[in-house]
């Protein structure tokens, strides 16, 4: 089954890269989770600042440019997983969320782990 996971943190983690230590154990862990079947595709995001959000309601779609400053936290980066069950899907987050931890102390942040529909699939 194929996994989406997101990470959310505050937008002011985007006004400093990463640290470097973070970046190459990331490098490392998306290289070998390519390799291993368990990453299907993954990607960083710009600051909210640059994009923008589309809203519908009362039958009205309205675009309201970034940043979103209401926002307590961002999505900063997204993956897709292949994993067999829910329990390795959240196996691999929480790999990933080591990574942060042990390469950016006072990171504080959350990953979200959803199962996405599959072809044929239905509620």
């Amino acid at each position: 089954m194929k996994y989406l996971t997101f990470i959310r943190h505050s937008e002011s983690y985007r006004s400093s890269p990463p640290p470097p230590a973070l970046m190459e154990a990331m490098g490392k862990f998306v290289e070998k989770a390519f390799k291993d079947g368990t990453l299907v595709d993954t990607g960083g995001l710009l600051p909210s600042k640059d994009g923008v959000r589309l809203r519908l309601a009362n039958g009205k779609i309205t675009v309201t440019d970034g940043p979103f400053t209401e926002a307590k936290e961002v999505i900063g980066g997204w993956a897709i997983l292949k994993a067999d069950s829910k329990a390795d899907a959240i196996r691999i987050a929480t790999e990933f969320m080591e990574l942060h931890r042990k390469h950016w102390p006072g990171f504080e942040g959350e990953s979200e782990v959803r199962p996405m529909f599959d072809p044929g699939m239905g509620p």
